[in-house]
């Protein structure tokens, strides 16, 4: 019987990407390196150059949580999957067979293994990055399937991280333990294949096998509007559509209501921010700065914003009615409701938001994005390729 890590390789090795996929890993491509070269002043991006380059570059790339999300699998692929293959020297089909594991493997874990508390990004990233770098670097099947078990050990990753440097920095744990098994197994070391069949369930994932077929990333993936968890992309979305239409202002409002399901926000684990990065996980939070900024943007997170007074006013007036079960961060749909001191109410409901797979970012949306990311640099994003990139990561990040 072949094993999954036999399976993965043969398909990252014989993968032909469509122009679909390619159109997908130019844009994550770019979307990523924008992203990193925006935390490149970040505490954390500092620290980072105690990893290697790969893992340098997932820090900064993932420690704004401006990156790119798959939903199915609730993983952020491109903050591990591009700096895997800008390290490895490889280029947009290695970036699409890294990615096609971590949104398989993903998947495979389910929204079990996430509300379970497990990072995701981390415990199928690692094999992800393995294989992704074992293409980079020209591996046959065998030795892929190989890079793949080497890296089940480093394979981990928890959600109690969120809030604090070590979210970021066990992505980069992650883009290393791939790099570092591919490797091992270039050179020659072994592994039993059968490892990651053995870790599967042991890690919460359902019996079954996984899809290998259509394309490269099922489901696409879901860019980001504003530098925060996922699972707040939607109450910012709704307070923002909401103010639009109505005008109201953060003084008048007196109180809110946010009805969701539980699923949608079980990375949202600070209620009563007191820094940036746990403001970028607290639902009451992303209310209150939406409500306050006209576009929740770098400067929202900051520890100085959070602490804002009109903001922890704004964050005391949350109330949350969560409706149980769920098994996604756009599970049903959020239902808001802002009433005004002076008696008004005001409506809002909402499940897809602007960058969603549903909502795909316009070509001007990604364009403000970038440019934004790229401020005060001098380097031009529409010219990033997959052959140039990383020497633009290591011109601009800490080494």
């Amino acid at each position: 019987m072949t094993s999954t890590a036999d399976a993965l390789a043969r398909w990252a090795r014989d993968l032909e990407p469509t122009a679909e996929d390619l159109a997908l890993a130019d844009r994550s491509l770019l979307d990523t390196v924008a992203v990193a070269l925006a935390a490149r002043h970040h505490p954390v991006t500092q620290l980072a150059p105690a990893l290697g380059a790969g893992g340098s570059w997932a820090v900064a790339a993932h420690v704004l949580d401006y990156d790119d999300l798959h939903m199915p699998s609730t993983t952020h692929i491109s903050a591990v999957c591009v700096p895997t293959v800008l390290a490895a020297g490889g280029g947009a089909r290695a970036y699409l067979a890294a990615a096609g594991v971590m949104a398989r493997l993903g998947t495979a874990l389910g929204w079990q293994h996430y509300s379970a508390g497990w990072h995701a990004t981390c415990t199928a990233g690692a094999p992800a990055s393995a294989a992704g770098a074992a293409v980079a670097m020209g591996l046959d099947a065998d030795r892929i399937a190989t890079a793949i078990a080497l890296a089940i050990p480093a394979a981990g990753g928890v959600q109690r991280a969120f809030g604090t440097d070590a979210k970021s920095l066990q992505v980069g744990f992650a883009v290393e333990a791939g790099l570092r098994a591919a490797l091992l197994a270039g050179a020659g070391a072994s592994a039993d294949n059968t490892a990651l069949d053995a870790w599967l369930p042991l890690v919460g994932a359902k019996p079954g096998g996984l899809d290998l077929t259509g394309p490269a990333v099922p489901d696409g993936l879901a860019i980001k509007m504003y530098p925060c968890c996922y699972a707040l992309q939607r109450p910012i979305s709704a307070v923002a559509e909401l103010t639009e239409s109505t005008g109201v202002a953060a003084d008048d409002v007196g109180r809110i209501e946010v009805r969701t399901t539980e699923a949608s926000v079980v990375p949202l684990i600070h209620h009563r921010p007191d820094t940036g990065l746990q403001g970028k996980f607290s639902l009451e939070y992303a209310i209150a700065a939406a409500l306050l900024d006209e576009h929740p943007g770098f400067a929202s997170f900051s520890d100085e914003a959070v602490q804002r007074p009109a903001a922890r006013r704004l964050v005391g007036l949350v109330e949350t009615d969560l409706e149980p079960g769920g098994d996604g961060l756009l599970d049903g749909q959020l239902q808001l409701k802002i009433h005004g001191r002076n008696g008004a109410v005001h409506h809002a409901g909402l499940q897809y938001p602007p960058g969603s797979p549903a909502r795909p970012p316009s070509a001007a949306q990604l364009s403000a994005k970038l440019a934004d990311c790229v401020t005060g640099l001098d380097t031009d994003w529409s010219r990033w390729t997959w052959q140039n990139a990383a020497d633009v990561l290591r011109d601009y990040l800490p080494r």
